[in-house]
């Protein structure tokens, strides 16, 4: 109802936003996407006073530094690990004290452990006694998942045998046509699960329908039905699909079909306290244990770093660093040895850069109320203001 076009309207705004000018000393420093995986920029927030100061057009260490060079009052920056923001910093103020981002500490290390559990899953399979897979004792659908199992296995042996020869990684994505990533991956020990298991809405109900079919109860829909009373949300497909693995399993004369989860489930098994396990995910995680002790030092390490963490105590850092580097983790104790000082700061500091992440999920917000089609300039204007 405003005589005007939407143009107009966007020319005003571009015109009276103006940049901000005040004196910093506190912020944090983060990248965007333009274009997820082609384009970003930076996004640069005072912390001390809860605001965006300014978006930057790339994450160019030199776009990074010019603008750092010529605000000297700034003594904290909080930043994340990647993106070279690091050097950019040390660059433009050598000064300035550097804070790694709390959050991804927590993420990346979590990360670390569950890698180190896809690596050692050959060793669980060959612990919990399922490392040898009988096709004849599994449903229509785990026959489907052992069959892909099989052609991952060929592809699996063809480019470790290329890389026991000397091959390196370029080259064996040029002969197999295989992604790179699919190429480290194997190489790193992660496409070793036979079954891609997923958290199931039967599992805690499984004690109660052991007890059931030991006492005699095997019609899968009854027990579905007494369950449904109860409060149980799945569907009778569920139960009875573990219906007729206990027949298969029974009929090879098998307590039970020995399968592996994923490493993903066994990662949040490891972690999680005893108390809240099941009886059969305590026997496994006992097993785990006892049979893989590599896995058992790096969950005491990743733990022991989370502690630092959470407790603001880094005074056993540089003893953690010196015991951890020899672990299933050591990828990440080097990677937290390389940016010492900034982890440090994270863990003792009160500053952190939750608060840029926060604005650049309103940044998101914005894009999507333009379509994603907005330029640097009216996201300046709408994010920082007039």
């Amino acid at each position: 109802m405003m005589p005007v076009s939407k143009d107009t309207l966007l020319r005003v705004v571009r015109r009276r936003a103006a940049n901000r000018h005040d004196e910093l000393h506190v912020i944090g420093i983060d990248d965007f996407a333009f274009r997820r995986g082609q384009t970003y920029g930076t996004i640069v927030c005072d912390l001390e006073r809860r605001k965006p100061v300014t978006l930057l057009p790339d994450r160019a260490l030199e776009t990074t530094r010019a603008w750092l060079a010529k605000r000297p009052s700034i003594s904290i920056v909080a930043r994340d690990r990647g993106g070279g923001y690091g050097e950019a910093i040390a660059r433009g103020l050598p000064a300035a004290e550097q804070v790694a981002d709390r959050w991804h500490l927590m993420e990346n290390s979590s990360r670390a452990f569950l890698d180190a559990v896809s690596k050692s899953m050959r060793q669980i399979r060959q612990a919990v006694g399922s490392n040898v897979v009988d096709p004849k004792l599994l449903t229509y659908a785990e026959k489907l998942q052992y069959e892909g199992y099989v052609r991952r296995q060929e592809t699996n042996e063809a480019i470790q045998q290329l890389a026991k020869s000397g091959t390196s990684i370029r080259q064996i994505v040029r002969q197999t046509g295989h992604s790179r990533k699919l190429v480290r991956d194997v190489l790193r020990g992660q496409r070793l699960d036979v079954f891609r298991t997923r958290p199931s809405s039967l599992d805690s109900w499984l004690p109660w329908l052991n007890e059931q079919w030991v006492a005699g109860a095997r019609n899968a829909l009854a027990l579905w039905r007494e369950m449904r009373a109860e409060g149980f949300v799945g569907q009778s497909g569920v139960v009875s699909q573990w219906a007729q693995r206990r027949r298969l399993a029974e009929k090879a004369n098998q307590s039970g079909l020995m399968r592996t989860p994923s490493a993903r489930v066994l990662a949040r098994l490891m972690t999680s306290a005893q108390e809240g396990l099941a009886k059969s995910e305590a026997v496994l995680v006992a097993v785990i244990e006892n049979n893989v002790p590599e896995l058992v030092a790096a969950r005491k390490a990743i733990g022991d770093f989370q502690s630092m963490i959470r407790s603001k105590s880094a005074a056993k850092l540089d003893g953690w660093v010196k015991s951890a580097k020899g672990s299933l983790v050591a990828s990440f104790v080097n990677g937290v040895e390389k940016d010492l000082v900034a982890v440090r700061n994270a863990i003792v500091s009160p500053w952190s850069n939750g608060q840029t992440e926060g604005q650049i999920t309103r940044l998101k917000l914005i894009k999507r109320q333009m379509y994603g089609r907005a330029k640097l300039d009216l996201l300046q204007a709408r994010m920082v203001g007039a």
